[in-house]
């Protein structure tokens, strides 16, 4: 890999003009497409508004290694490099450099280091758009053809270690993820007659949440956890909330004590239906579609017997609903669990809490190592195309 000395030799003394983006490229809208002609199997892939694909359709409008941009959208000045031939739909930007004074992948590097800025410039009180005129607008560094190259080897480079890295440590975490999962299983599967099993009616007592909404939520008050946030900003248990209520609404409110368990019960999808949050924290409002779990077991070996791919088969037959998916209280109790004793339960969750540690942790392990990657080639990237403006450059 290049250092940042080879880097400043390589930028010494380089000639940089500034041009607006729309001066050295030409920018197409896509065609839209019906979303009849959209199929899981067609030859090529239709771009949209979106992150991703969002289809696949029997003709294309594009050649390969083309940059896009989302125009519309929540995404609306996301950049992309497709490297096949695929359709731009109507909510997708076609930035074609002009190859004589610029790169294709220089304008993609420094499309993707000003990202951020793009989308900055969404408008639009309904769906967010990109209007064309601001894309075209940025002030672009155009070096000499030669110095684009290096840019782009090295970045190339950078892009090509980082995604090989980023496989093989994804494909070691899924590989853990795996193993843990296996372990998890085993420790909580007994044989006949080994424990007891009892309907979660017969250990405990459900309460369920009320009335509380996002809106509700201040910046300092009484600990409160909505049921959403289970899904989006808990890991299998907690001691802190990240939201707060008044003092006023709280003496409403239905409280969490230490050692409940928390579980939504309402979801779009049957995956994360009821999912468990151990609750170790002092009280805490809980809203309405989750239940608290009062009960004189260990709290986290409740919430791990929760992931089992037995427990998760159980739960699928006491399942309503269409789009929204949810399990009654009174289904919740009829479903069984094995309870061995207290000084076994917890046996069992030290083992996990170790495994977990060892597969889940965002601050350590493989997932940080991804992230650090991502950020390295971020960082030469930022140095590479972050050129100094001629004073009273526009």
């Amino acid at each position: 890999m290049k250092d940042v000395s080879f880097i400043e030799k390589l930028l010494d003394g380089v000639e940089v003009e500034w041009k607006p983006l729309g001066e050295v490229i030409n920018l197409e809208k896509g065609r839209q497409l019906n979303k009849e002609l959209l199929t899981e199997n067609g030859l090529y892939p239709a771009y949209n508004g979106g992150i991703s694909y969002s289809g696949f359709t029997d003709s294309y409008n594009h050649a390969e290694n083309t940059i896009i941009v989302s125009q519309g959208g929540a995404s609306a000045g996301f950049v992309n490099f497709i490297t096949s031939k695929f359709y731009a739909n109507a909510h997708c930007y076609i930035v074609l450099p002009i190859i004589e004074i610029v790169q294709n992948r220089y304008i993609y590097h420094f499309l993707e280091l000003n990202q951020k800025k793009l989308t900055n410039k969404q408008h639009g009180a309904g769906i967010p758009a990109l209007r064309a005129r601001e894309l075209k607008a940025i002030q672009t560094p155009i070096p000499p053809l030669s110095i684009q190259t290096e840019i782009v080897r090295i970045l190339d480079t950078f892009t090509t270690h980082t995604a090989e890295l980023t496989a093989e440590l994804t494909a070691e975490l899924t590989a853990r993820e795996k193993q843990y999962n296996y372990y998890r299983d085993k420790l909580l599967t007994f044989e006949d007659g080994e424990v007891e099993w009892k309907a979660l009616g017969e250990i405990g007592e459900f309460i369920r949440g009320n009335g509380m909404q996002k809106k509700d939520f201040v910046e300092t008050g009484f600990p409160a956890i909505h049921y959403g946030q289970i899904f989006t900003r808990y890991a299998l248990s907690a001691d802190k909330t990240f939201t707060y209520i008044s003092d006023e609404l709280s003496k409403k409110a239905r409280i969490a004590d230490k050692n409940n368990l928390l579980i939504a019960t309402t979801s779009e999808n049957d995956t994360d239906l009821l999912k468990p949050l151990a609750w170790f924290g002092e009280k805490a409002a809980i809203s309405g579609d989750m239940l608290l779990f009062r009960h004189n077991q260990n709290v986290k070996y409740l919430a791990y017997y929760f992931q089992t791919e037995a427990f998760q088969k159980q739960k699928i037959k006491h399942i309503t609903g269409a789009k929204v998916r949810r399990v009654s209280g009174s289904n919740l109790k009829k479903m069984t669990i094995p309870i061995p004793p207290l000084a076994e339960q917890s046996r069992i969750v030290i083992i996990l809490d170790k495994f977990d540690a060892l597969t889940h942790s965002l601050s350590e392990g493989l997932p940080r190592e991804i992230k650090l990657r991502q950020q390295q080639y971020e960082y030469y990237r930022d140095l590479l195309l972050r050129f100094p403006k001629v004073e009273g450059e526009a």
